[in-house]
């Protein structure tokens, strides 16, 4: 006699390790992680707001720090000697020494003065923030050359007064006075964000962090 067959069990019992899964399953991981990845872009978003919002306090405190080496051009710089004379009824105005080389000096103290602010403006900025970034350099850039011109026209306006003239008639004639403050070499004002860009590049590249190495796995899976 032949042994009854065995119906096969219904499909709802049949094991779930050996079931293959759903098709479209595959597509939902995928798109989970299509889903992800939308919001690890997203993180980039807030960096670089906080990037430029760094930049902006970077470039209104470097152009406000101008103020400082206004003040510090018109205490430091040498006074330019002028002497004024009456001549044939009308007021003249020379140089006491036509040797002189204060004018040099007026430039030459404000290069150096704001060579000085570049080199520490870029060190405070590289202490606080500790790493690199175009919108950090370009703020560099930008306010160290806002805080040269607002230098140069504070120094010029503290120092004496425009009117020379006036000022000989002032004082009287053969008297010496001193001349306006006045910048001839106008590339100065260049030397602040020059600087101050250089010297961070320079940080950042010797003591910056360093982007971590890619990991390499052997032909077995090791990796090395």
């Amino acid at each position: 006699m032949t042994a009854p067959l065995t119906p096969p069990p219904p499909p709802h019992e049949q094991s779930s390790h050996s079931a293959w899964p759903p098709a479209g399953a595959g597509h939902g991981v995928d798109a989970h992680h299509h889903a992800v990845a939308p919001g690890s872009a997203g993180e980039d978003g807030p960096g670089m707001r906080t990037e430029l919002r760094e930049a902006a306090v970077i470039t209104v405190a470097l152009a406000l720090g101008g103020a400082l080496l206004g003040v510090l051009w018109n205490w430091l710089a040498p006074r330019v000697p002028l002497v004024g004379d009456v001549v044939d009824g009308a007021w003249v105005v020379y140089l006491k020494d036509t040797e002189g080389e204060q004018s040099i000096g007026v430039d030459g103290t404000f290069t150096l003065l704001a060579l000085a602010f570049g080199v520490v403006s870029a060190l405070v900025v590289f202490l606080v923030r500790r790493r690199g970034g175009v919108p950090g350099v370009v703020a560099l850039g930008v306010g160290g050359l806002l805080g040269s011109l607002l230098a140069w026209r504070l120094g010029v306006w503290l120092g004496p007064a425009q009117d020379v003239l006036a000022q000989a008639k002032d004082v009287g004639k053969g008297v010496t006075f001193s001349a306006p403050l006045k910048l001839a070499a106008k590339g100065a004002l260049l030397a602040w964000p020059f600087s101050g860009v250089l010297v961070h590049l320079g940080l950042t590249a010797l003591f910056g962090p360093r982007d971590p190495e890619p990991v390499g796995y052997g032909p077995h899976g090791e990796v090395r």
